[in-house]
């Protein structure tokens, strides 16, 4: 047996891409809109060591497996293997193919996370935080473009910019918190500054934004005082757990709540309840799962497969939960929640604009990073976008109120848009 014909006989006859391996098998239509190569036995030997999404990971982070062309093309594949796993005749095929190989076990990628200590320790989390977000700030330049937001973005249209629907987004959210001039702003997980930069040029807040990323802090720091806000705001190299400076006016989290963890959401929300004043607001926007996952690298219980790609390549320890249920955490630390919106089609569209703009700077991007970190933002985000349209990944905002005597501060029928 050869490749292709394993190949065919894992995925079947009728496939949307090619497929080419070492041994000069083909398999699938010459003009197909993608391309995958199996470069060398080590492909091989990567899934049949570690069978299913983590074993052809680390074959295309490690560069034994190619895709050219259409990415999202290629992922379709996943159509025709939805369990992402050989058979026990399948993997025996393999195996002989890889040889030699196959007995031995072949070093993971170097950019696959190996944490240490208890799991969502303040110490294990900022390791978690540095895999992730402490690439380089100029790899995510070329990633997220002039804005430098890393979160979902707000399209009123497809056609706009993406820096437009990024400043949509946090016009949103400063809306649903009621900003206004004076106010203070903490920002959980606040990046490179786009929230608080937003917010204390249009609403006049000041603002203290939180990261446990150092490279983010330098670079939200210089964003800060070239727009001449350096009075205004307030980067910090904190964990969440440690602010104590409150009351705040209002709170926002963006992009961060993934990061938290089933066993710290009681202390996560305690804490925002604690830090915000009476009357205050609170905007929780997170990527959460649907209430009945089914199979996917990015579902499965609470938390990322432990044994799967996104755990060791993306997401270190991080979890999501279904809206529902971080609805009722939010409202047993003691908020009213007053508002939720799903907005699940924008971040497919946000995350196809990343990868757009990761393609089009791939060799830049290959220099301020490596090779194999480049493919696994590019494996990760197409991933994500289709399952974001595919409902079977989700991002909510939730706007909860400190209420108090029964006022919560809102009007009868406030307006977002």
């Amino acid at each position: 047996m050869n490749i292709g014909a394993l190949l065919e006989g894992l995925l079947g006859s009728d496939l949307p891409v090619a497929l080419d391996a070492y041994d000069g098998s083909h398999v699938g239509p010459r003009d197909a809109p993608a391309r995958i190569i199996v470069r060398s036995p080590d492909a091989l030997a990567r899934i049949v060591r570690a069978p299913g999404e983590l074993g052809f990971g680390r074959a295309y982070v490690a560069g034994d497996l190619e895709v050219e062309g259409d990415i999202f093309a290629a992922l379709a594949l996943r159509d025709h293997l939805p369990d992402v796993r050989l058979d026990r005749q399948q993997w025996v095929a393999a195996a002989k193919l890889a040889g030699a190989r196959a007995l031995k076990r072949l070093p993971p990628p170097p950019e696959e996370a190996r944490l240490h200590g208890r799991r969502h320790s303040k110490e294990r989390d900022a390791a978690a935080i540095a895999h992730h977000y402490d690439v380089s700030n100029e790899f995510y330049r070329h990633v997220l473009g002039p804005s430098m937001t890393y979160s979902c973005a707000l399209w009123t249209d497809p056609s706009i910019t993406l820096e437009a629907a990024q400043v949509n987004k946090h016009e949103l959210i400063s809306r649903k918190l009621g900003l206004e001039p004076g106010m203070r702003l903490l920002d959980i997980g606040c990046g490179w500054g786009g929230m608080l930069l937003h917010a204390a040029e249009h609403h006049g807040v000041r603002a203290v934004g939180v990261t446990l990323s150092r490279r983010q802090a330098e670079l939200a720091e210089k964003h800060v005082a070239e727009c001449g806000l350096a009075g205004k705001v307030e980067v910090r190299l904190q964990d969440y757990r440690d602010v104590v400076d409150g009351p705040y006016d209002a709170i926002s989290s963006i992009g961060m709540f993934e990061h938290v963890g089933t066993a710290q959401l009681r202390v996560y929300f305690d804490r925002c309840y604690a830090l915000l004043r009476p009357g205050g607001r609170f905007v929780n926007h997170a990527i959460s799962r649907p209430a009945a996952p089914r199979g996917s690298i990015f579902a499965g219980g609470s938390r990322f497969a432990r044994r799967g790609f996104i755990e060791r390549y993306v997401f270190p320890d991080g979890e999501l939960h279904e809206i529902g249920a971080v609805i009722s955490a939010i409202q047993d630390a003691g908020f009213e929640a007053r508002h939720m919106e799903s907005i699940r089609e924008h971040y497919a569209l946000t995350l196809r604009k990343w990868v757009a703009n990761l393609e089009a700077n791939w060799d830049a991007c290959v220099a301020e990073s490596s090779p194999g970190r480049a493919r696994v933002w590019r494996l990760y985000m197409a991933a994500s976008a289709l399952q974001f349209e595919a409902n079977r990944t989700q991002v909510h905002q939730v706007l909860a109120t400190k209420t108090e005597a029964g006022r919560s501060g809102l009007p009868l029928r406030p307006r977002f848009e």
